[in-house]
């Protein structure tokens, strides 16, 4: 007779009651009104709750992260949550809501997809919906596009806000700290010695010839330590802090802008958006003159025009 072997059905082609389920909760908040209305604490209260209540489940993880929805390269916690199904971990994942599980439709879809390929399902407290029904795929795709809509136009206001304040002269960007300026009793920029001694070092030193490593080795022998607080300074920043037009009083404003919203990259402005110089904005710690030779071009030209 021949040998014959067992083989024990697999527990995901049973009925859902009638096997034992991993069962992990993600949780997720990205903004302060969030936190008010529902913490990341109390949901993780509840979901433990509720796993723990089912004997017929078992507790795989609470993942829970402050963060936006629009980036998972920016979501730690939910590419940790999404390796343990890989491994086979996890076979349930419960979460508030489908715009907590992220707000970006092709990235979304695309892990959503990949959990169904790896037996995973996925409830949606709030829309009571499931992954595992075939016939809700169409819904799911209509609901995360609205979630991405609501991001975009929210993304909209705040650009424009964003370019309001660059046209008014009031935005906060042109207050920003750098290195030799600290900020006044009144709220401005003021000069901070002896860091601005420094910086005007810097730039005689390069007017004169000096290359950026002799100017690094300088600054590590003088045991100045760079804006970041490393024992030495990389040529970048040096590099940088000589190309700054805020040491001659003046703040230029859209250098970089977002490209696209959901990879949120800045890139360099070559010209696609307007760009806004406040002249006098603050007290100037070297002359033209020296900025000119140092940077060995005549000071560039820029586009004061109120559209894009």
């Amino acid at each position: 007779m021949a040998n014959m072997f067992r083989i024990s059905p697999i527990e995901m082609d049973l009925p859902t009651e009638m096997r034992h389920l991993r069962v992990a909760a993600y949780c997720r908040v990205s903004t302060e009104q969030e936190e008010q209305d529902s913490s990341i604490e109390l949901q993780e209260m509840y979901y433990r709750r509720l796993i723990e209540e089912n004997p017929n489940w078992t507790n795989a993880g609470i993942f829970s992260e402050r963060a936006s929805g629009l980036n998972l390269k920016e979501r730690p916690v939910f590419i940790k949550m999404m390796r343990k199904c890989r491994k086979r971990q996890i076979d349930l994942i419960l979460t508030k809501a489908m715009s907590r599980f992220g707000r970006n439709t092709l990235d979304m879809l695309k892990a959503l997809r990949e959990l169904r390929g790896l037996g995973v399902d996925v409830y949606f407290e709030r829309e009571n919906l499931w992954l595992h029904d075939q016939q809700l795929e169409t819904l799911i795709v209509m609901l995360f596009a609205f979630a991405q809509a609501e991001s975009e136009n929210m993304s909209q206001n705040i650009k424009w806000g964003i370019k309001r304040g660059f046209e008014s002269g009031t935005s906060g960007y042109a207050d920003f700290v750098c290195f030799g300026y600290k900020r006044g009793d009144d709220g401005w920029l003021t000069i901070d010695e002896p860091d601005a001694e420094i910086v005007r070092r810097l730039f005689e030193m390069r007017a004169s010839g000096k290359s950026l490593g002799i100017i690094s080795d300088w600054l590590y022998e003088q045991g100045i330590p760079s804006p970041t607080g490393r024992s030495r300074w990389s040529r970048e920043t040096i590099s940088k802090l000589l190309k700054n037009e805020k040491y001659l009083g003046e703040v230029l404003l859209q250098k970089t802008y977002v490209k696209d919203l959901f990879s949120g990259k800045q890139v360099k402005n070559a010209g696609e958006k307007t760009q806004y110089l406040y002249q006098e904005h603050h007290p100037a710690i070297i002359s033209r003159e020296l900025f000119e030779t140092v940077n060995k071009t005549t000071r560039r030209s820029y586009n004061f025009s109120d559209t894009e």
